[in-house]
């Protein structure tokens, strides 16, 4: 039997909670911790669990903990993972995997070192339209992919970036781009790999009260000449999210869509029918996930450490999620097209360096320490349901 631990018992702690209790016969929780105990303390009692609430996570290394769930702000995910992976501990940290490449760097030495599973959260991979769209392009029936749209349209109301870490550079790491859109940049790559070079625009046009961009849109190259697109937002009503992938043959998305075309002799398109049912036939037959998002991937996390199987999701993976939002933000910030990959000594390898180079919006002003309100509302999923 794992012993759990869930380090940060803000609003994202509740999937983890809820989904370390349906494999109760693997692992248990018994230790809480965060900053504001009274939190904890509401999350014991809502879950009915019987676990140790402390306030410093340190006082838990000593604890013999099997594996930690880290649910904290982005700028101290880095040094309370390495901490625990020093400890011995199994790490599943949330996203984004820290706020520098030079932090990322550290997480997958430590691992390395320790020889105990990192992974990062990027729960919509694990979700039946997602990986089934997945399955489809690596089937090749689209032919060669030649545009990709992915669209992370979120919105936030004005008070969002009241909480006293949001909005900044320092303490979030960055808006949309860094916060929201980086499930879908990590599905992203996931399917069609890191591009070569990027050029991308960002500004803050609803959020007075942030530094950081609420809106962001990057056009990718990649070796073979495909481009791609990404725009990631706060501002969007109806936070509609979706992924297209046009291909040689075929155009196919999340929400699942197919569309095929071929050529009439003049070179206008007509329905190639055939195709489409072909693709259609091939996504039906798919088997549905066993869990899904947050589960899913705890059940993958808990695989590896039962098995010694790689995770799905892990340091490396994290990393290079991370590498592209950093080059999104170093080309909006600098207005140059930016070659991946990133080089150590590039400004924006370090975390003060990102600081030095991003601009400021507006100067974060109202500041609240929680909200009383912790409930997460999320867009329409991948499946066109709410």
């Amino acid at each position: 039997m794992l012993k759990v631990a869930i380090i940060g018992t803000g609003a994202i702690s509740s999937a983890h909670i809820e989904s370390y209790l349906q494999f109760k016969d693997r692992c248990e929780i018994v230790a809480l911790c965060d900053l504001y105990p009274e939190k904890a303390e509401a999350k014991r009692e809502q879950f009915g669990l019987d676990a140790v609430i402390v306030t410093d996570y340190k006082e838990l290394l000593d604890q013999g903990i099997d594996l930690v769930s880290i649910c904290m702000p982005p700028f101290v995910h880095a040094p309370v993972t390495i901490d625990f992976l020093h400890a011995g501990s199994h790490v599943l940290v949330e996203k984004p995997m820290a706020s520098s490449l030079e932090e990322c760097d550290a997480m997958i030495e430590a691992a390395g070192r320790s020889g105990k599973v990192l992974s990062v959260v990027a729960q919509n991979r694990f979700r039946n339209p997602i990986m089934k769209l997945k399955s489809v392009l690596d089937s090749g029936m689209a032919g060669n992919i030649l545009h990709a749209q992915v669209d992370s349209f979120w919105w936030r109301g004005h008070c969002y970036y009241d909480l006293w870490w949001r909005g900044t550079w320092e303490k979030e790491g960055g808006g949309p781009t860094l916060n929201h859109a980086v499930h879908h940049i990590d599905a992203l790559l996931w399917m069609l790999g890191q591009p070569s070079e990027l050029h991308a625009y960002m500004s803050n046009v609803a959020h007075d009260n942030a530094e950081v961009e609420d809106l962001s849109i990057a056009v990718l190259r990649y070796p073979n000449g495909s481009l791609g697109q990404i725009t990631s937002s706060v501002v969007h009503h109806g936070e509609e999210q979706q992924f297209i992938f046009q291909g040689q043959h075929a155009r196919i998305s999340a929400p699942w869509r197919v569309t095929a075309s071929q050529s009439l002799p003049n070179g206008f398109p007509q329905r190639d029918q055939s195709l489409e049912e072909k693709i259609q036939r091939y996504y039906d037959e798919l088997p549905d996930l066993p869990y899904e998002g947050h589960a899913a991937q705890i059940d993958n996390v808990l695989q590896a450490i039962e098995t010694g199987a790689p995770v799905l999701i892990d340091g490396v993976s994290g990393r290079s999620t991370l590498e592209l939002i950093t080059s999104i933000y170093k080309s909006a910030s600098t207005g140059e097209r930016v070659a991946l990959p990133l080089q150590k000594d590039d400004p924006f390898y370090t975390r003060e360096g990102l600081m030095k180079q991003v601009p400021h919006f507006y100067e974060k002003g109202a500041s609240v320490e929680n909200f009383a309100d912790l409930k997460i509302t999320t867009g329409s999923s991948y499946n066109g349901k709410s």
